[in-house]
């Protein structure tokens, strides 16, 4: 089995503008919604488990009320940032709606 490979600060630097609102912290793609209630904010966090479990990538998830935050990296690739976390990144703002 392959290991991951962490992306390159270039590939990075390049995916970047194709995911509005994501940002890099601490070698994680990093996101915060804000939704209008509690309830959407929870919608939205089962909305990524499916997607996430179906990619088999998952990411960590912090709720505050209607505060989602989304951080993404990859164990495998000594907690780096990995094309699997853009695809996942690229897939979650597809379904959002804030």
């Amino acid at each position: 089995m392959n290991e991951p490979t962490a992306l390159s600060p270039e590939a990075l630097a390049d995916a970047l503008p194709n995911l509005p609102g994501w940002h890099v912290e601490d070698n994680r793609l990093v996101r915060t919604f804000s939704f209008g209630s509690f309830r959407e904010a929870i919608s939205f966090i089962v909305r990524i488990a499916f997607e996430a479990e179906g990619m088999n990538h998952h990411p960590e998830i912090t709720n505050v009320y209607n505060r989602v935050r989304i951080a993404l990296t990859t164990h495998d690739a000594g907690d780096r940032i990995t094309a699997a976390d853009v695809r996942l990144a690229r897939r979650i703002a597809e379904f959002s709606w804030v």
